[in-house]
């Protein structure tokens, strides 16, 4: 597989947030979003091909119970069906991250569905090719359909953003809205606190969960948080 790093950390967002987790994130992924915090597996794409059976000993070294495969988009490597199982048969909990434009055979015990809405749209080159990718549902409705434990994690840059979370919830169809979470938008602890007063008003209007960025504000933007 095409492996950007490992490493061991506190889960920073979602349900499980806060729990020491083990953390494979691939490298390559088929959108461009504007405010990727992984460049390095998106825009400029780098790392080491690794074989599942290392990364399964690794994850199994580490010491922790709970494994996130997550990248880029880990479900673009023709290995990810072998790796989940691979990690679930050493009996790890794994959760596996994704903007849902793919669905291909895998295993997980947590889908956490990152679906992109308008305000992930760049400019230039890439910007119809990711908008055109991001909008179509098919896939991640049968994401959902496959996998009952799951969570949706939008990313919400202002107030109008809810307007496209809605209508992503309304074509998926069938989520609980406890299975919603929203986040801040901001590449460090600083940004994310000046818009989380209002991505907060938004949970507590619709029932949707907040999730903090735990990684941001414990260890700050960078590698291996």
């Amino acid at each position: 597989m095409f492996i950007a790093e490992t490493f061991t950390s506190l889960q920073g967002e979602g349900m499980l947030a806060g729990i020491p987790s083990f953390f494979i994130r691939t490298s390559g992924c088929n959108l461009r979003c504007r405010w990727c915090d992984t460049p390095y597996t998106s825009w400029l794409p780098e790392g080491d091909r690794r074989a599942v059976a290392d990364l399964v000993v690794e994850a199994v070294g580490s010491g922790v119970g709970h494994v996130v495969v997550t990248g880029g988009e880990p479900l673009l490597q023709r290995e990810i069906a072998a790796l989940t199982r691979g990690l679930r048969r050493a009996d790890l909990h794994v959760t596996v991250e994704t903007a849902g434009t793919v669905d291909p055979d895998f295993e997980c015990d947590l889908l956490s569905l990152s679906p992109k809405t308008a305000n992930s749209d760049p400019q230039g080159a890439w910007r119809e090719r990711h908008r055109r990718l991001r909008s179509g549902h098919e896939s991640m409705r049968r994401l959902v359909g496959r996998f009952p434990k799951h969570q949706l994690k939008f990313v919400v840059a202002d107030g109008d953003d809810l307007r496209d979370v809605l209508a992503v919830l309304e074509i998926v169809g069938g989520i609980e809205p406890s299975r919603v979470l929203l986040m801040a938008e901001g590449r460090t602890a600083a940004e994310v606190a000046t818009k989380a007063p209002m991505v907060a008003a938004l949970c507590l209007e619709h029932g949707f969960r907040y999730t903090p960025r735990l990684h941001l504000d414990l260890f700050g933007a960078g590698r291996g948080v």
